[in-house]
């Protein structure tokens, strides 16, 4: 009796075991699938852009000093605020990243985009509440509107209707990004393309009574022209935060 006793607690610890290790064995596999589903799942915030040549940089950049002595606060253009006209404002699925890459390419290859002339022509701004994101607007001409057509039907495919905070480049010390700017990334195409396509550079932050008269001062127009392409992950403001890829030879 007793040898059957030793034996049936024997058997109660091995079953134990092996339901303890299964368990273990299943809260991994659990959180593993849960990693695989968010790495399939993640979406990327993405601008599709032109960056400007040296001419506009130097307005831009006159116009940022400006801005940013009135308003420290606000962004200085650099690395991390990569001064741009936009074509595409846009969620992705992340890991279809290197296919939006090559649809981009491909629309780019095709385009010249060196041998555009655009006008810049005034200054203007897009209210955040007190603030708003300043820039110099460019004429949209037939070959830019295009572009960013063709632009827009080749990254389609890809697109997903909007994302997280995460989907953007933050800072530990801002990292919720502002609802009106997902808001606006996730109705680009429907209200800032074709017809309402408005290219530009932005130049800074600025309170709006600030804003507001240095807008309506006159502007002297200018020429310019796109010196490359690229796509960025964007950041706070619709920033160009991070560069993800080139779309040309230019470096």
């Amino acid at each position: 009796m007793r040898a059957m006793h030793v034996i049936r607690r024997l058997l109660l610890g091995i079953a134990v075991a092996i339901a303890a290790a299964t368990v273990a064995g299943y809260g991994t596999a659990n959180a593993q699938v849960r990693v695989e589903d968010q790495t399939r799942n993640a979406v990327t915030a993405i601008d599709i852009l032109l960056e400007p040549d040296a001419v506009m940089l130097k307005r831009a950049e006159a116009d940022n000093a400006r801005l940013l002595k009135a308003f420290p606060q606000g962004f200085a253009l650099d690395a991390a605020h990569r001064p741009h006209i936009t074509l595409l404002q846009t969620f992705v699925r992340t890991a279809d990243l290197d296919k939006v890459e090559a649809a981009a390419r491909q629309v780019i290859a095709r385009s010249n985009i060196h041998a555009m002339q655009l006008e810049a022509y005034k200054r203007y701004y897009i209210a955040m509440n007190d603030t708003g994101v300043a820039g110099i607007v460019a004429r949209p001409t037939p070959e830019l509107v295009k572009l960013q057509a063709d632009i827009i039907a080749a990254v389609a495919p890809y697109a997903v209707a909007t994302g997280g905070s995460n989907a953007f480049v933050t800072t530990s010390d801002d990292p919720i990004i502002d609802p009106a700017l997902i808001d606006y990334v996730s109705k680009f195409t429907t209200q800032s393309a074709g017809a309402k396509f408005n290219p530009h550079v932005s130049t800074g932050v600025a309170p709006r009574t600030y804003l507001d008269p240095m807008v309506a001062e006159a502007f002297e127009p200018f020429t310019f022209s796109p010196a490359g392409a690229a796509i960025y992950q964007l950041g706070q403001f619709g920033t160009a935060a991070k560069q993800l890829s080139r779309l040309d030879n230019v470096q």
